[in-house]
């Protein structure tokens, strides 16, 4: 087994933890140590912040058939060997001077990504899988998830957030599972592949302050002398998955989506990067809305440097892109996700904005404005311009997701469903407060211009909820449940919650045990469903004990587990994702 990874010559690595496979348990052991010569396996003791094993665990791939091949640099004239090499020597005193310094937790990659958060090698697919009970007879087709995984290991800040796309994949058919997972190809990973080293900035754990600003510059001087192409975009696509228009779409919010390939026996191949036939030329956020009546396709796009800070669009069932709708904001604002109902999208303009000012003072450019007054913005799905927005003020309100939204003509309000995260900066910056994720329901006025926020479940029984779903057959509609995932100890997930959001009442699945699982995936019954919760509650879950993973599909009416499909490999915590069916496969463009 080939133990190490092919890395720029001249760039000072940070030699972290290797572990001889992705299924070994973890063990307690040594320190950190700088080193600009290949890795060597050692072992990394940490005090990691989701208290995993600690253990920064990157795959030995097979010297036969290697994943990074060696650099790819025989075409460079003299004039570009000349300038990569003096650009590599840049880097490596950037990153001595970066290593003088102690990292945040919050990119810290020894506790960013160690224990189950740590990356595993792609898998082809994996069939007939042990199954404990019964896959219920109504699941037909393949479960889908996104994460983070990056494939080199950091030679400087890493936030979870910043690794590779990587979708993990259940296929089932008449009770027999198999599983694959893929790297989705993007232009950032291809070329870091094919140069054999991560030559992309992270936009979070490397883009602060003043080392910031020279990692942008290097990274456009390789561009200038062309070493690299950025022009085809930088993004992971590691956080959404949506099945619109015949096409299954990996979505980051830095990017254009890319489409992905579902294989007949389950396997994944990325198609490319995907621009609706030259339609969409920014980036689209990680979370697009499907109306489930009309089957369009509802998006906003954000730029962090230039106005129009914000841009709302939307595709007709047949892919149609209507013309942008800028909408103007004061500054640029993180947004990750927003809502829909019948007949608007409530967008949010939150307090969590983007300074890239600050980055010239050795600051994050990512920061929270004391000074800014949540709003939730009310458009029609169908409007022109932003004349027809109607801002209604909401302080106190970032909500990192929404989980849902509805119109309430009676009370000329619109209802938004979501988790108020406080503080609210904490995913990026570190402090010392302690985070709160609190489910509730926001009431916005659409006459008056106020608004009202009610805690949702009872204080004596409060817990962090982050990450879940409604029934998507209902989204934009009057809702009565959501499944939420129990994220504690922070930020692991113990469990999920399915929350009555009229009367407060929670009934919880535990994992039990050391088993920590991530995003709760709701799939109705089908045609034959019975009522909302008609359906079956779907969630990797990962035993920190046996270090083993599996599938659980749970029945959504009674939280019995209702079939436990035991995985191959590891399969990290990760983000968000969907279900396609066996019709929709067949039908894959």
């Amino acid at each position: 087994m080939a133990s190490s990874y092919v890395l720029k010559p001249n760039v000072t690595k940070l030699n972290l933890s290797f572990a001889p496979s992705d299924l070994d348990a973890p063990s307690p052991s040594s320190s950190v140590s700088f080193t600009n010569t290949k890795p060597r396996r050692r072992k990394l003791s940490t005090n990691s912040v989701t208290d995993s094993p600690s253990l920064l665990n990157f795959p030995d791939y097979p010297s036969s058939n290697p994943i990074i091949p060696e650099n790819n640099t025989s075409l460079w004239n003299p004039l570009q060997r000349a300038a990569s090499a003096v650009l590599d020597l840049a880097e490596s005193a950037l990153l001595k001077r970066e290593r003088s310094q102690p990292l945040p937790k919050t990119v810290d990659p020894r506790h960013q990504i160690s224990g189950n958060y740590a990356p595993v090698p792609e898998q082809s697919v994996k069939s007939s899988l042990s199954v404990i009970g019964k896959i219920p007879d109504c699941i037909d087709g393949v479960y889908l998830r996104n994460g983070a995984n990056p494939l080199f290991e950091p030679v400087s800040g890493h936030h979870l957030f910043d690794g590779d796309g990587m979708v993990h994949a259940v296929k089932i058919n008449n009770g027999d599972a198999s599983y694959s997972c893929r790297f989705t190809e993007t232009e950032r990973l291809v070329q870091e592949k094919r140069l054999g080293s991560p030559i992309f900035p992270k936009a979070i754990g490397e883009l602060h302050g003043h080392s910031g600003i020279a990692r942008l510059m290097l990274f456009y001087a390789r561009g200038l002398f062309g070493l690299l192409n950025h022009k085809n975009g930088t993004g992971v696509a590691n956080a959404g998955l949506v099945y619109f228009h015949d096409r299954l779409l990996a979505m980051s919010e830095d990017d254009l989506p890319y489409q992905v390939r579902i294989t007949n026996n389950g396997d994944l191949q990325t198609i490319g990067r995907f621009n609706f036939d030259g339609q969409l030329n920014s980036a689209m956020i990680a979370h697009p809305k499907i109306d489930p009546e009309t089957k369009e396709l509802f998006a906003l796009s954000y730029d962090v440097v230039k106005k129009p800070y914000l841009k709302y669009f939307k595709f007709s069932s047949e892919g149609e892109k209507s013309p942008d709708v800028e909408i103007p904001l004061a500054s640029p604002t993180m947004m990750h996700d927003f809502a829909i109902t019948e007949n608007f999208v409530v967008i949010p303009d939150q307090q969590v904005v983007f300074k890239l000012s600050d980055m010239f003072l050795g600051k994050s450019p990512v920061k929270y404005d004391g000074e800014k007054i949540s709003r939730f913005g009310i458009l029609p799905k169908n409007a022109k311009d932003a004349s027809e927005m109607i801002w209604v003020e909401s302080p106190g309100t970032f909500c990192f997701h929404l989980w849902n939204a509805w119109e309430s003509p009676e009370t000329d309000e619109v209802v938004v469903i979501g988790s108020c995260m406080t503080p609210a900066d904490s995913i990026f910056n570190e402090c010392d407060e302690q985070l709160n994720s609190v489910l509730s329901e926001i009431r916005l006025n659409i006459k008056t211009g106020k608004s009202t926020r009610r805690t949702i479940i009872p204080g004596s029984v409060q817990m962090n909820l982050e990450a879940g779903m409604v029934n998507r057959n209902l989204l934009g509609r009057k809702t009565r449940y959501a499944y939420l995932a129990i994220a504690e100890p922070w930020p692991k997930v113990s469990g999920f919650a399915k929350v009555d959001l009229f009367t407060g009442e929670v009934k919880n699945h535990f994992y039990g045990g050391k088993k920590y699982g991530g995003e709760p995936f709701f799939l109705p019954r089908g045609l034959e469903s019975d009522g909302e919760d008609d359906g079956y509650i779907m969630s990797f879950v990962h035993d920190e004990e046996s270090w083993k993973s599996e599938l659980q599909i749970v029945n959504a009416v009674t939280l019995q587990l209702e079939a436990t499909v035991k995985l191959p490999s590891r399969v990290p915590y990760g983000f968000h994702g969907t279900f396609v069916n066996s019709d929709d496969m067949l039908n894959q463009a």
